[in-house]
């Protein structure tokens, strides 16, 4: 296993557009690779836009997916992978033969799709489709994983993906900036994106407040420290449908420490060399191998009944 250099990027997506949002795909993965990264990752739905979705019908979500990997996000992103030689992971709506809809976030190289994950705790859309397994790939010597968002504010979905090998989870989101029960949580302005040049400090006070990355960081780097993983973040920024997202797209090492992230208030990436040694120096390691899953493995494998309840939708 060598080092390995992979970009995480933030930028404010077109709802309904996969014309416009592939072409900024295109631009960053261009300079991501000249400045040497192999795998860059985008956000959730980067491809097609986010929480416009929350409005639409069955039929209108049809029409927005698309098959994978036949559609023609996958071949756009295979001809992007093949001209700006890097290896590229971004999110879209999937639907089946069955007319059923993912979530999904696809890795795609210069051969065409790579892996292709559907996210296990889907909201935006009544009509979308939980996915019911995990996701393991290989690449670059490396094990990557993926999750999306929401699963992994459930920690056994980290656990269970670091036990079935990754090394590397990518975690696109579209997050931050919304209503909850947590003390202030809360949406941000759209008005301060706008005078965004004139006043960024107005615009970054709330962006790092606990309505953004302050509550980020209260769980996000305890998912790579405690399962001894580099963890891939990836969110937009911006304005996405009618919200405003804080972007803060940032690679954390398995000790838990921001190795970088974006600080800019507009279209950004940044790239993190990820070295093997890491992951067996880290904590994490020595904790994985103390675990007796003798002890809570009834527990945790008990029935439950998932439950899963988004304030700021039910607010909307």
């Amino acid at each position: 296993m060598q080092n390995i250099k992979i970009a995480s990027a933030q930028f404010e997506n077109r709802s309904d557009d996969k014309v416009y949002n592939l072409s900024v795909i295109d631009r960053l993965s261009h300079q991501a690779a000249l400045q040497g990264a192999q795998m860059i990752a985008f956000h959730e739905c980067s491809i097609t836009g986010y929480t416009f979705a929350r409005h639409l019908s069955k039929e209108q979500m049809l029409d927005l997916a698309e098959y994978i990997p036949e559609g023609k996000s996958v071949a756009a992103l295979t001809d992007l992978s093949r001209k700006n030689n890097i290896t590229i992971l971004a999110g879209l709506f999937e639907k089946d033969s069955n007319d059923n809809l993912y979530k999904a976030y696809v890795c795609v190289n210069q051969n065409g799709l790579v892996a292709k994950f559907r996210k296990l705790h889907p909201f935006i859309n009544p009509h979308l489709t939980p996915g019911d397994q995990y996701c393991v790939f290989e690449l670059y010597g490396w094990k990557f994983g993926i999750l999306i968002c929401y699963d992994n504010n459930i920690i056994e979905n980290v656990r269970a993906t670091t036990l079935l090998g990754a090394n590397v989870i990518f975690m696109p989101h579209v997050t931050m900036c919304t209503p909850s029960t947590r003390p202030g949580a809360g949406f941000v302005d759209p008005a301060l994106w706008k005078n965004r040049e004139a006043d960024p400090t107005s615009l970054r006070l709330e962006f790092d407040s606990m309505k953004g990355r302050g509550w980020l960081m209260k769980w996000l780097p305890a998912r790579a420290y405690d399962n001894a993983i580099y963890a891939i973040f990836s969110n937009p920024i911006g304005m996405d449908d009618d919200q405003l997202k804080n972007g803060c797209s940032m690679i954390i090492d398995p000790f838990g420490d921001i190795l970088a992230e974006c600080r800019t208030l507009g279209d950004d990436f940044v790239i993190a060399t990820l070295t093997p040694e890491k992951l067996t120096q880290a904590g994490g390691q020595r904790y994985i191998k103390a675990r007796r899953p003798d002890l809570y493995k009834d527990i945790l494998g008990q029935d439950h009944h998932s439950e899963q309840k988004v304030v700021w939708l039910e607010m909307k």
